[in-house]
């Protein structure tokens, strides 16, 4: 059962995604007010269970799908975490050995189906095909053999970026990365229940059906159950806590010329075990 958080009529819910449609159970719980308290309080499996007994009150055509977990403490986002992605920067440098990291903000992603905003800065809008952790069990200096151990679901992101805005400073990149609405999340969350759903799976990224990233989680230079340890070093991670694992070579910017993202693009990711997170284009 995968669960999702969704909107109707101007009201937030979270529910479970049924074949027919979504099963509101935000109000079976009024306890946990949106899915991060579900994580925190390990309540997925309640969620599953009570599912058994509702039946789908919201069809699929008449929500609005917002990211899955709507106001995380904190998005860390992995960069340059493939080996075709190092090799693009072209500065005959291995890879590094520790990883990128930078922060996304909740605002700068719309959920599954909400178009991604162009601003009127700059066209140069780019798509970033990613698996996000969610974690579930939060901690401090987590040994990286017991990372995994710390999952509560897995997730899609289109971690769209504007190139040029990437390149203001020397030494950061958030400024490119946190544009309002210039990223997705979603459809939905998968419940982590064993590592093959991490360590091995395909990831992919169509634009207009076109194939344009292909890889697979296996080839990450920093696994998933690394990239837990060395960022919960640093800071504590707590439930909620999204980490976007990092996109495989081929985003527009990589083109020559470059092939930026426009108005009426579709832009498609899909990793195997999770689904597909869908989104268009709007300019601003």
């Amino acid at each position: 059962m995968n669960f999702a958080t969704y909107t109707v009529d101007g009201q937030q819910y979270y529910g479970a995604v049924a074949e027919d449609g979504l099963i509101p159970l935000s109000p079976e719980f009024p306890e946990w007010a949106t899915m991060r308290d579900v994580i925190a309080a390990d309540g997925l499996g309640a969620l599953a269970t009570r599912s058994l007994n509702i039946r789908a009150r919201h069809a699929i055509e008449d929500i609005r799908w917002d990211i899955p977990v709507p106001n995380p403490e904190k998005i860390i986002c992995v960069g340059v975490n493939f080996p075709d992605r190092n090799a693009e920067y072209k500065d005959g440098q291995d890879a590094p050995p520790n990883m990128s990291l930078f922060p996304r903000f909740a605002r700068s992603f719309v959920g599954h189906g909400t178009p991604l905003t162009r601003p009127p800065e700059t066209p140069q809008l780019d798509y970033e095909g990613e698996i996000a952790v969610i974690i579930g069990k939060g901690g401090r200096r987590i040994a990286q053999e017991d990372a995994l151990g710390h999952i509560a679901a897995l997730t899609l992101c289109n971690e769209g970026t504007l190139r040029d805005w990437v390149r203001h400073a020397k030494f950061n990149v958030t400024q490119g990365k946190n544009w309002d609405g210039s990223g997705a999340m979603g459809p939905w969350l998968v419940p982590f229940e064993h590592d093959d759903q991490i360590t091995d799976v395909a990831l992919q990224t169509r634009v207009n059906g076109e194939l344009r990233q292909d890889d697979r989680t296996g080839r990450m230079l920093f696994p998933v159950a690394r990239q837990i340890a060395y960022i919960s070093t640093f800071t504590t991670l707590v439930a909620g806590d999204i980490i976007v694992s990092g996109t495989p070579t081929g985003a527009g910017a990589r083109f020559d010329p470059p092939r930026f993202l426009v108005p009426g693009d579709q832009i498609e990711v899909f990793a195997e075990g999770i689904g597909t997170l869908s989104n268009g284009v709007v300019d601003e």
